[in-house]
This record gives structure tokens, sequence and C-alpha cells, in this order.
């Protein structure tokens, strides 16, 4: 597919993973290699990438996401929960929180479970921009290389609820702190086109708000 294709036909898969399907962990390497091209401040690479694959971890990992997701349903903010106004957007959004249910539910039955970490001994005070820009574009540069190869991800972090415990569960330093968790597995059915968004108009401001 040509550059623009891949980028804008990148979705967040939940209930279109293939759960029962076993992803080769050379193609999660594949990934990861082209995710350490990504820019960091100051060249620092401070990132780490725990791949699960254990099926055991796997399911605690799950156990831990699937509570904050039903924590996360049942706050009244969820995405089934915003633009009620809307009635169009409001059905785009129940579709969205749908299948984030699907997703808690299921988590840890994915065939590889892949968390973006970064060295950060205290988070910075005020804006911390400048430490997640130096993780988050590389865990955006795995999900676009898993998509080239045929697999599904998914852009997570309800896990952060639970950061201490499933930093417990895999022996994850103190000074390294957790941005995304992404389910990866092949996908089913054809394809994915591009998602309905706001118009450009609507949020560019040329040369001052």
């Amino acid at each position: 597919m040509t550059p623009d294709e891949l980028l804008t036909t990148t979705r967040s898969v939940r209930k279109r993973l293939d759960l029962t399907r076993p992803v080769p962990l050379e193609l999660v390497r594949e990934c990861l290699e082209i995710a350490l091209q990504a820019p960091t401040g100051g060249n620092s690479q401070g990132w780490h990438w725990i791949v699960i694959t254990d099926p055991e971890r796997r399911k605690a990992v799950g156990d831990y996401y699937g509570r904050a997701t039903r924590a996360y349903l049942g706050s009244g903010a969820s995405a089934g929960d915003l633009f009620q106004d809307d009635p169009e957007r409001a059905a785009t959004q129940r579709r969205v929180s749908d299948s984030a249910a699907y997703l808690g539910e299921h988590m840890g039955e994915a065939p590889v479970l892949v968390i973006a970490c970064i060295e950060a001994p205290r988070l910075p005070e005020g804006n911390q921009a400048g430490l997640w820009g130096s993780l988050l574009p590389a865990a955006w540069s795995y999900m676009l290389a898993a998509r080239a190869r045929g697999l599904g991800t998914a852009w997570t972090s309800l896990h952060l609820v639970y950061e201490s415990e499933i930093a417990e569960l895999l022996g994850i330093p103190p000074s390294v702190r957790q941005g995304v968790l992404m389910p990866t597995a092949y996908y089913t059915g054809e394809t994915f086109r591009p998602a309905r968004r706001q118009p450009l108009d609507e949020v560019l401001h040329l040369d001052s708000w």
C-alpha cells in the first residue's frame, strides 16, 4: 500500500483481532526494529519494550485491563457518553464504546501484548510532552509497521490504572514508566478504510488561534 493508504487505514483494532492465530515473534521484532527509528529528544532512546507471549502473564495483564475497562465504561466519561447532542456522532461513539468493552473482556487472549515504556526515574513537573514525545511516536511507528505486515493493533492506556501492579507482575523497575499497551494479532476481514474525522477547517488555525 502507499504511505497515504497506510497512514489513513491504520486503525485501533479491537473486535477484529484474531485471538486464535499465533503471531511469529520474528514479525513483532521486525515491527520493533522499525519503531526504533522514531525520533527521541536529544537522541536519548530511553525506551523499553515488553513483549508478552506467555499465556498466564497475558491473562494477568488482561484481567487488570478488564477491571480498568469496566470502571471506565461506568464512569460516565467513556467514549459512548460523549457527543450525545449530535445523533450521528453519538452513534459512532457508542460503537467505539462497544468495541472497547469487547477488548476489555478479551485483552488477555491476544496472542501478543506489547507495552512501550520509557526510562523516567521521576516524572517531570508541569508539561510532560518532552518525556512522552520520546516514546509515543515510536509506539505509533510500531502500529504502522504491524499494519503493513497484516497485523492489527490497538492503542490503549487503561491498564495504567494498575501500572504498579503490572510493573510488579512483569518485573519492570520503578525507574521505568509505561506509556501504552498494544495488543497485537492478525486481523479478520479484508481491509480497513479511513475514519470519519472533524473537517480540517474546524481545527486549523493559521498564524494565530
